[in-house]
């Protein structure tokens, strides 16, 4: 396990062994680690079901949720590490605020054409849910941010985490914030920074098809940048 001490400044690697009597998971291992041999390590977690995103690290060099990682060999040599391309706190936890600063650079919230309906909801089909269904599963664990080869070279572009949400907002058929959007998407730290590497597919443990979803954002700025009404939402 990559340790990190912030009093002397200094990572290093520490081995230790745990038992392992079933097939468990990484956390489980951790959680073993803190009570039973070392109390002074630290790490996220919150509901252990998948669920949080919280216990987000990198797991033999793989960005993996620690409670979705299962173990079921006793001989098994695990590496275990905080996430790359943030600041580390201590041990295994990062400093999420530049996640989440690039997160809100987005607008990730809905922005309706006037005042909702008096007496109901904004009403949507089940067809236009489904437009952007797959990007609501985001937990913002930011395993596929830190895992993105783009963002870790240059810590402005906003990160895939940060355009799936704006994939999930431009793509509903209840916002009205293109116009807010656009700017704030369609430039090189933004959308069409992508390098379309797959690697933060590949590390979402919700099943979010990111890279896709960040290809739709491009599409959809250069169609709105073009200023034709027919081209927009295509």
């Amino acid at each position: 396990m990559l340790r990190y001490d912030p009093e002397s400044d200094r990572s290093e690697w520490r081995a230790y062994d745990v038992p392992l009597r079933a097939p468990g998971t990484v956390l489980g291992l951790l959680h073993h680690i803190k009570e039973e041999i070392d109390p002074t390590l630290v790490f996220r977690r919150s509901c252990e079901q998948g669920v949080c995103g919280s216990d987000a690290m990198s797991i033999d060099g793989r960005n993996r949720l620690a409670c979705r990682t299962l173990v079921d060999d006793p001989s098994r040599t695990i590496s275990v590490a905080p996430l790359p391309g943030l600041p580390v706190v201590r041990d295994l936890i990062v400093d999420m605020r530049p996640f989440y600063d690039n997160y809100k650079s987005v607008a990730p919230y809905l922005i309706g054409a006037g005042p909702a309906p008096e007496g109901r909801e904004r009403l949507q089909s089940p067809e236009e849910k489904a437009r952007f269904d797959n990007s609501t599963g985001c937990i913002l664990c930011a395993a596929c941010t830190t895992t993105c080869p783009v963002f870790r070279r240059r810590d402005t572009y906003a990160g895939p985490a940060a355009l799936v949400a704006a994939h999930r907002f431009i793509f509903d058929s209840r916002d009205a914030g293109d116009d807010v959007r656009y700017p704030l998407v369609a430039h090189l730290d933004g959308a069409f920074g992508c390098r379309t590497a797959f690697s933060c597919t590949d590390a979402c443990p919700r099943g979010v098809e990111v890279t896709r979803a960040i290809a739709e954002v491009k599409r959809w700025a250069v169609r709105h940048g073009s200023g034709r009404e027919e081209d927009r939402r295509l």
